[in-house]
């Protein structure tokens, strides 16, 4: 891959691990766009996850098809992104990223304790404590043939951008 300055970069992780601060702020310190990946499902799952009702792989196919395509769509006009985006099963990562060598991912890492913690310390936000560790049951942590970028989200959010562009080989702006 060398050192190519990739066209997107998708954020994943756990829920609460901090994938929206963090995508707005490295888009923000590279000049890039952002995109929150739970803006493209499509109305059918918002419904369903409002009634309380978990997501089925064949409900995430288009929501996973729409950031693709949108994906493709920003490189397509030479323009860059980060999209924030659980993408938990390599099976999502690889709908995601199609083979594209400009297209990398972004892992934030946490242990479900500190994630816990966090969760419990925001105002207005609530998680069942089930919830999480169904996602952490799911979490497929990405293998070194995805060239992830993996940071530890035990650390300030600037820390943390940070660490991501160091390891990007992009001269922050």
């Amino acid at each position: 891959m060398g050192s190519q300055t990739p066209c997107a970069l998708v954020v994943m992780g756990v829920s609460g691990s901090g994938k929206s601060t963090i995508s707005e702020r490295l888009a923000a310190r590279l000049g890039w766009a952002y995109e929150d990946g739970d803006k493209f499902h499509p109305a059918s799952n918002v419904a369903k996850m409002s009634a309380g009702h978990p997501l089925t792989d064949a409900d995430r196919l288009p929501w996973l098809q729409a950031i693709a395509d949108e994906i493709d769509r920003v490189c397509a006009s030479g323009e860059r992104g980060v999209i924030a985006c659980s993408a938990l099963k390599r099976a999502y990562r690889d709908i995601l990223v199609h083979g594209r060598d400009d297209v990398r991912i972004v892992f934030l890492d946490g242990t479900q304790d500190l994630i816990a913690n966090r969760l419990a310390a925001r105002k207005g936000h609530f998680m069942p404590s089930d919830l999480l560790a169904s996602q952490f049951r799911t979490l497929e942590r990405p293998t070194a043939n995805e060239q992830p970028i993996t940071v530890s989200i035990d650390a300030p959010v600037e820390r943390i951008v940070d660490d991501i562009v160091i390891q990007l080989n992009l001269v922050s702006q």
